[in-house]
């Protein structure tokens, strides 16, 4: 690709990863993005000493595109322990992986809130995941994870308070309805690898990225978002805030609807799955006791986990304080006034620790996210549109090409440089 020219509008996970890879190829990139800084959705702000990311975001450290783009020593991740700590009124019980975590393995068979039967299926389902490919789970027969999970005879009360809050806290949905395949890849992620956060914020993972396309020779401007792109089938032209260039090739790597707007590819998902996650300062040595574990809500959805922050990375609070922050989910937390939810967040940790009070719980920071993912219900997948989809010298790079994580946000990256590279040839 010596010396073709080549716009990519966006400079989120799926931007950067295309821009590093097709500069790798020769190509001259300029990254256009319409924020102050790189990253996207996955964005990080510091304040008085925490670290505050947009959302609770985790790096799954066995998505292989991770592996691939990724440098995670640099990136210093801090890791949370496998499983998690169910909690309900009056009763907190471990449920985690034997394998992984053998210093749970007591607690784990002790636990109540799972049966015997359960468990022991838990382990078949894990051998059947870890059997198949990511493209053999995304292309198999769909259904809901409930629906899923019912299918293999687990017991409801496993699914309502071990399954729905825990993947209430990866898909965004406590109801289960979304795709089995989306379950059926992150439980192998999970089985096979561990979860955790740079020291530094997940801002550090679109950082790093950036560096390296930098380092490939692509141009990264921001505060200067594309706002319109005219392809006339052997070159494009865009036209951004500021000026008008021509490419020969343009990568729309924006966010959902915009990528609509500016491609009028109608396959583009743009159905939100909306959560609200409240940050809050606790006193030093408050610990919840969850040996790095998420807390997950048994009882109801609000809220839907409790995450002991500074347990699993201390850079992410100050010396003198612990940071906690809680997940609620749906477009109605949207509308709940920041003290409603912490007050909710302080009595739900009373409830759960009725031997301690909360007063100290001071909220600091809360992040309304509207579009934090798009849908997933059964079958989603199969409609997707391609990289090549809407025609011309104009491809799409992000997750909305394959589903919904930073694995697809990667992998789709590198995806659309291939087609680029390979339709210049």
């Amino acid at each position: 690709m010596d010396g073709e020219t080549v716009v990519v509008a966006g400079a989120g996970l799926a931007g950067l990863v295309a821009a590093r890879h097709l500069a790798d190829a020769g190509a001259d990139v300029t990254v256009f993005e319409r924020r102050p800084e790189v990253g996207g959705r996955v964005r990080t702000q510091k304040r008085d000493g925490f670290t505050f990311d947009r959302g609770f975001q985790v790096l799954f450290t066995e998505y292989p595109a991770v592996r691939r783009e990724l440098d995670l020593s640099a990136l210093d991740v801090r890791y949370f322990a496998p499983g998690a700590v169910i909690a309900r009124p009056g009763q907190r019980s471990t449920l985690s992986d034997p394998i992984r975590d053998p210093r749970a393995t007591v607690a784990s068979l002790q636990n109540d809130e799972v049966t015997t039967t359960d468990k022991l299926r838990t382990l078949a389902l894990r051998q059947h995941v870890g059997s198949m490919t990511e493209n053999e789970i995304f292309g198999s027969e769909d259904d809901s994870i409930r629906d899923y999970l019912r299918e293999w005879g687990f017991s409801d009360d496993y699914i309502e308070h071990f399954v729905a809050p825990f993947y209430g806290g990866i898909t965004l949905d406590r109801s289960l309805s979304t795709s089995k395949r989306v379950f059926e890849y992150t439980f192998k992620m999970l089985s096979e690898g561990s979860i955790g956060v740079p020291a530094g914020g997940m801002q550090a993972v679109p950082e790093q990225l950036a560096a390296n396309a930098r380092k490939a020779g692509a141009r990264i401007v921001t505060e200067s978002g594309v706002e319109h792109i005219d392809d006339n089938g052997d070159s494009a032209t865009i036209t951004t805030v500021e000026e008008t260039v021509d490419a020969d090739f343009v990568v729309v790597a924006t966010d959902p609807k915009e990528a609509r707007r500016l491609t009028d590819v109608d396959q583009i998902p743009t159905n939100a799955r909306s959560c609200v996650t409240q940050s809050y300062r606790l006193p030093k040595e408050t610990k919840l006791e969850t040996r790095k574990k998420l807390l997950l809500n048994a009882a109801d959805d609000a809220p839907n986990t409790v995450v002991p922050m500074s347990e699993v990375a201390p850079e992410y609070a100050p010396d003198d304080a612990e940071l906690v922050n809680a997940t609620f989910l749906g477009a109605s937390a949207l509308d709940r006034d920041s003290s409603e939810l912490a007050e909710m967040t302080r009595k739900t940790l009373e409830s759960w620790y009725p031997d301690r009070t909360f007063d100290g719980l001071e909220p600091i920071h809360t992040d309304r996210i509207e579009f934090a993912q798009f849908g997933q219900p059964p079958g989603v997948h199969d409609a997707l549109p391609t990289n090549r989809e809407p025609g011309g010298r104009t491809y799409l790079a992000g997750d909305f090409t394959a589903w919904s994580s930073i694995q697809g946000a990667l992998q789709s990256g590198r995806n659309a440089a291939e087609a680029v590279r390979s339709d210049a040839e």
